[in-house]
């Protein structure tokens, strides 16, 4: 296969399951190969299975809704769609989309990814003792909603070498929408690990669509327009090497910054980021401006991939309820942890009258007094707040009686209550959804590709298998001279940062503005001291874990902090279960350097 000079051209569609289409007839004009939809995530995949009147196919309807009015440019573009929208039923999510097409007189193949549903073999695991991968749990016996395996980009181009023009899967991990058609148009095989591992960052920066041009930037003031903030362009060269750009015109921007953050989101370790295909070294990494609004990627390097398929197992088990309660006047925050523990209190009376079980948990998170901040907040004078509280129960009569028995507020507690006539901002009961990941061999598995009524058993397999001792990890950059402790400035003046959830622990990337801040930013975010910074939020602050990893490609690093979301995704009862925010906090840390580099930065 020739591929010299040929350039494949990815635009990211969405990033999630109910994102915006608004940046889709910019993106359909400036012409590209392919567009990927990412629609899947954890907590996603949680609401398929549990919420079966919204999504009663297993699969989302709205993504039918949003994509109608676009999908005839899109096909008569000759631009392929890729999605994991088929979730836990892409067959029928197929057979749906069949029906729209026939409904508008369009015409193209649908190809479907399948054999990631591990349903049916639930019974066999639980007899083979297969435990939690974090915490090392047995798989419980609860009803289990939906077990999917993590697959690769292989059985993607698979289904575009037999000629979809559309291909739906079910859990690929997100990358893969964009791995996918780069394999099938460059013809890379299981052995190119520095290729796979560059088209799986391209996926990376796609996945999250916006995020990549202006979106939740650290500098997001600077962004032009992005109320009209464009969806990204990956352009793709068969080297691996490839080109962030957006639509001309559009807003919003790309620069260094805008694509570092998005590397550095959600990675864990940088230098050993798994994906089915490849292991994935980000950590020399090279990032040019490349024109504006256009940054070069280079310098991915990839390893063979584990023998391995991450499992991904949802079960319901108990009920949440959650309250939102203004509260004004003096003292209001004082007021608002007041109220909550009474109400609690008053809840487990009722049940006990009852014979009931007490609430599981009960959970008060005050917004408006800085809460996330821990012993930093500023705002406990605060003189109005909202008070989110949260209980968690067996069954769905237990949260119901603290939602009944909260409304008394207004009259029997604290003054400044301001629930009006239509109750509290925001009121309701949802099942208690579970995260259950484990690791299988990929023997076990069989993915199935179906095109045009053909199936096929795209059995790519890598010739080795990953080894810790691969990866060189790089050295601490020599400690400045010059740093003076009375000298010191946030580290917003140094750096860019974003954060986000992976299960019960979140990332926190760090890069430098400058290449020359890089040496200040790491002596001073040690992992000690980013778990000092955060010990407010983990579940054991005596014993905070935080691993640290090196970047020095992108003068980045990346922060794990473990234990640190209340359980993870739908279990955290917190303002920011999905640690969006962190990056916020730690963006104050305070940084030493000299007194000349603080002067300077003014």
């Amino acid at each position: 296969m020739n591929t010299a000079g040929k350039v494949v051209r990815i635009g990211g569609g969405t990033a999630f399951f109910d994102d915006s289409f608004y940046g889709h007839p910019a993106l359909i004009a400036a012409g590209v190969d392919y567009v990927v939809y990412d629609y899947l995530a954890e907590l996603t995949m949680a609401s398929l299975a549990s919420n079966s009147a919204a999504n009663p196919g297993g699969f989302s309807p709205n993504f039918l809704r949003d994509i109608e009015a676009y999908l005839p440019g899109i096909l008569q573009s000759g631009a392929k769609i890729v999605t994991n929208w088929g979730g836990l039923n892409p067959q029928g999510a197929a057979c749906a989309l069949q029906a729209m097409l026939d409904r508008l007189a369009l015409s193209a193949r649908i190809g479907v990814v399948e054999g990631d549903d591990l349903r049916p073999r639930l019974g066999q695991l639980r007899s083979r003792g297969i435990r939690d991968m974090f915490s090392g749990a047995p798989l419980p016996e609860h009803q289990i909603s939906s077990a999917n395996a993590y697959f690769g980009g292989f059985p993607i181009a698979a289904a575009l070498a037999a000629g979809a023009d559309i291909v739906l899967t079910g859990r690929v991990v997100d990358s893969a929408l964009s791995l996918g058609p780069l394999i099938h148009e460059f013809g890379w095989t299981p052995a190119d690990y520095d290729r796979l591992a560059a088209g799986t960052l391209v996926g990376h920066l796609m996945e999250c669509s916006t995020q990549v041009t202006g979106g939740t930037f650290t500098d997001w003031e600077d962004i032009p327009d992005p109320s009209d903030i464009g969806n990204p362009i990956a352009e793709c060269r068969a080297d691996g090497t490839f080109v962030v750009t957006k639509p001309e015109g559009t807003g919003g921007l790309v620069s260094i910054g805008t694509v570092a953050e998005q590397m550095v989101y959600e990675v864990s370790d940088p230098q050993a980021y798994f994906v089915p295909d490849a292991v994935c070294d980000f950590s020399g990494v090279s990032l040019c401006q490349d024109g504006p609004d256009r940054v070069l990627v280079e310098g991915v390097r990839g390893y063979p991939p584990t023998d391995t398929y991450k499992v991904c197992a949802t079960y319901a088990d108990g009920w949440r309820a959650q309250v939102y309660q203004p509260i004004v006047g003096m003292g209001a925050a004082a007021k608002a942890r007041r109220q909550a523990e009474l109400l609690f209190a008053r809840s487990n009376r009722i049940l006990r009258d009852r014979n009931a079980p007490p609430l599981r948990a009960a959970h008060v998170e005050v917004i408006g007094a800085e809460t996330s901040y821990g012993p930093r907040s500023r705002a406990q004078d605060a003189r109005e707040v909202v008070a989110m509280m949260s209980v968690d129960h067996d069954d769905l009569a237990g949260v119901e009686v603290f939602l009944k028995e909260q409304v008394c507020a207004i009259s029997a507690m604290a003054p400044g209550t301001a629930i009006g006539l239509a109750g509290n901002l925001g009121r309701g009961a949802r099942p208690l959804m579970h995260i259950f990941s484990f690791l299988l061999p990929k023997v076990e598995f069989t993915p199935r590709v179906t095109v045009g009524g053909r199936e096929l058993f795209p059995g790519a397999q890598a010739d080795q298998t990953f080894a810790a001792a691969m990866i060189a990890r790089p050295g601490e950059p020599p400690v400045p001279s010059d740093r003076e402790a009375e000298a010191t400035v946030p580290l917003v003046k140094l750096a860019w940062a974003r954060s986000g959830d992976k299960g019960n622990l979140f990332n926190a990337g760090v890069i430098a503005r400058n290449p020359a801040y890089y040496p200040y930013i790491c002596a001073a975010l040690s992992a000690e001291a980013v778990a000092e910074w955060f010990a407010h939020l983990v579940d054991d602050p005596k014993h905070a874990r935080v691993d640290r990893y090196l970047m020095p490609g992108p003068r980045a690093l990346n922060f794990v902090v473990h234990d640190s979301l209340g359980g993870g995704g739908s279990l955290c009862a917190r303002i920011d279960p999905l640690a969006k925010a962190m990056a916020q906090i730690l963006l104050e840390f305070p940084v030493s350097v000299s007194s000349q580099m603080k002067a300077s930065l003014g």
